[in-house]
């Protein structure tokens, strides 16, 4: 296990916003001072110097969960997931020590640089400092090779197998908190491929390779079938898991999304969309999407929540974005699908949701044979996110109906 010790650090007015919270940019600065006192109160922060290995961040992952206000003492945990040859893989958490609220989590990945700027080994002073055996992460989160692609896999519980699949521009952590409270089941939920803490390809990217993707998944898991949840993106991979493997799906639940492909309006923004990203960045779908995946009501109330999502849109990679696009708008249209559907088959609507319309999920309900249909008021796109209580508690009514 890792000899890492825990490290308090105090919030001073200076780390906050104008709104008195520690912003996402603050926390970040945060873990890593929490890295580096750690390292300095074990072997010294001159270790990796000495060395001549620095350990330079390839890629940092992060969660938002609760806010944090001047005078708050939060605990910093650090956890070893995995020491390469050249790599480290660490998890961090950040709790209120008060009351051990979940503030925040992290997850981060360092290749050791020599001051050539080659890769060079993990020194083992380094290893010995970090511990000899990775820390296993509690909430169940790996990394497997999934048709050649590293691919970041949530796993919870036993049971009848739900299989996750994501919206956009969201990964597998949307899901955690409704995961969460269906114990009974085993809950899997992957990261697409390019987004999250997925690899992915410059190019390939389409329903298609979305749905071999998750019936790869299940392979490797060695789950026959599985309850298939779609949000929006997820629903489209959804219809395309019972076009190519139709004996996988056992049920379906299809969230805030729709059956029809996209018109050439759509077509024409989700390119436009695409061109910002690879001029501006990834960042540039916070202010392009957010307010209108939410409920208008929700932006304001729930600042954690626009946290959250900003951390998850900057956690991709620009192919991995644009991957997306190109998949959404070149995809086929499932309404012939519908009245095929021969599986229990749950839809949900958001109420205010202004990308999908509450007629054109209640339309797609009624095509399918026997489905059920509930609209979840107080939300917009996010149903699982913005009313986690009432989905919830919908979802396992579904389940507990057909188990």
């Amino acid at each position: 296990m890792s000899s890492i010790p825990s490290i308090e650090l105090l919030v001073f007015p200076v780390d906050c916003d104008s709104f008195g919270h520690v912003n996402q940019a603050t926390f970040l600065r945060l873990f890593e001072q929490a890295r580096w006192q750690a390292v300095a109160q074990g072997p010294g922060v001159d270790i990796f110097q000495r060395h001549d290995a620095w350990p330079a961040v390839r890629k940092t992952t992060i969660e938002y969960h609760a806010s944090a206000f001047p005078g708050d003492l939060i605990r910093f945990d650090i956890s070893v997931t995995n020491i390469g040859r050249t790599s480290i893989g660490m998890h961090q958490t950040a709790r209120r020590s008060s009351d051990n609220q979940l503030l925040a989590e992290a997850d981060f990945l360092f290749v050791c640089v020599a001051s050539d700027g080659t890769p060079t080994p993990v020194p083992e002073e380094v290893k010995a400092f970090l511990g000899k055996r990775p820390s296993p992460r509690p909430s169940g989160v790996q990394q497997m090779l999934i048709r050649g692609l590293t691919t970041g896999i949530e796993v919870q519980g036993d049971g009848n197998a739900v299989l996750f699949v994501h919206g956009f521009p969201l990964d597998r952590t949307m899901w955690r908190d409704l995961m969460g409270t269906l114990t009974g089941w085993k809950r899997i939920a992957p990261d697409l491929r390019g987004l999250g803490t997925s690899d992915g390809p410059e190019s390939g990217y389409s329903m298609q390779e979305y749905a071999d993707d998750c019936a790869a998944v299940l392979d490797a898991l060695g789950v026959e079938t599985a309850i298939v949840c779609g949000l929006s993106m997820g629903g489209y991979v959804a219809f395309e898991l019972l076009r190519r493997h139709r004996s996988r799906v056992k049920a379906l639940m299809l969230l805030n999304t729709r059956a029809e492909a996209d018109d050439s309006e759509s077509r024409r923004k989700r390119n436009e969309m695409g061109a910002a990203v690879r001029k501006e960045g990834v960042g540039v779908l916070e202010d392009l999407m957010i307010h209108r995946l939410l409920a208008p009501g929700s932006v304001d109330t729930m600042p954690h929540l626009v946290d959250r999502l900003k951390g998850m849109i900057n956690g991709h990679s620009a192919d991995g974005i644009v991957g997306a696009l190109e998949a959404m708008k070149n995809r086929v249209d499932s309404t012939d699908l519908l009245p095929q559907i021969d599986v229990p088959t749950l839809v949900v609507a958001g109420r205010e949701d202004g990308l999908v319309s509450l007629e054109s999920s209640q339309s797609m309900a009624v095509g399918v044979p026997g489905a059920q249909f509930t609209v979840i008021n107080g939300a917009g796109h996010l149903t699982p996110l913005e009313q986690p209580i009432a989905t919830g508690r919908v979802i396992r009514e579904f389940l507990e109906s057909i188990s």
